[in-house]
């Protein structure tokens, strides 16, 4: 698992913007954020150790937030050539190790499923995301659906930390969702680039927490919410 370096100064810092004691438990959504076989499973040529061992933390938090009431969305990157979703012509020119990623997610194909060791249950939600944020435009349904569901606080995790993981949690913010973002459910491809987005989010955007601090959180406001 990643080693995280998240300095004392950041976390003071931004402790001034977001910093959240407690959640309304129905209200509450967990995000998991591309969490797929073509990311994750052994052979692919993307997956590492690191977005493995995340697993248990993500299924505990999942585990969590359904029991307070709360919902569960697993997020899915697609790749599609069918307007307006499709990517523009200049972001499809990348290295072949890339174009072949995308490939694998296409939806339909078993490596653009959840990852098998997630625990998924029937009433959670799939949400195929075709930009790296989630709430980008032509990205996805999901800001209709939170906002259906009466949530405004998301618990961000997933894969990779650095790239949709730290899109999605900006764009939330923006659109004016509280964000607590979890730095050991989190997974990108080195300590750096982890270490770099929790250090860029902590300063603004969100309040970075360890599994733990948020299952405390989530347990507390159950307890304060009868």
């Amino acid at each position: 698992m990643h080693r995280i370096d998240l300095p004392q100064w950041m976390i003071e810092r931004g402790k001034a913007l977001n910093s959240f004691s407690s959640v309304a438990p129905r209200a509450t959504a967990l995000v998991v954020v591309d969490m797929q076989n073509a990311y994750m499973a052994h052979g692919e040529s993307l997956a590492t150790s690191n977005a493995r061992e995340i697993v248990p933390n993500v299924n505990r938090l999942s585990t969590a937030v359904r029991a307070m009431g709360g919902k569960v969305f697993f997020l899915r990157q697609t790749y599609t050539d069918e307007p307006p979703r499709a990517l523009p012509e200049w972001q499809k020119q990348v290295s072949p190790k890339v174009a072949k990623v995308r490939e694998r997610v296409r939806a339909g194909l078993p490596s653009h499923d959840v990852y098998n060791a997630l625990d998924v249950q029937p009433v959670d939600v799939l949400v195929d995301k075709y930009r790296h944020s989630a709430f980008a435009r032509h990205a996805s349904d999901l800001e209709a659906q939170l906002r259906a569901a009466g949530i405004d606080t998301l618990i961000i995790v997933g894969i990779a930390t650095n790239v949709c993981c730290e899109s999605t949690a900006r764009d939330a913010f923006a659109l004016g969702f509280r964000v607590l973002f979890v730095a050991d459910a989190t997974a990108a491809l080195t300590d750096e680039e982890h270490n770099a987005a929790l250090l860029s989010l902590r300063a603004v955007f969100a309040d970075v927490r360890m599994t733990d601090e948020v299952l405390q959180v989530i347990a507390d406001s159950v307890a304060a919410h009868g």
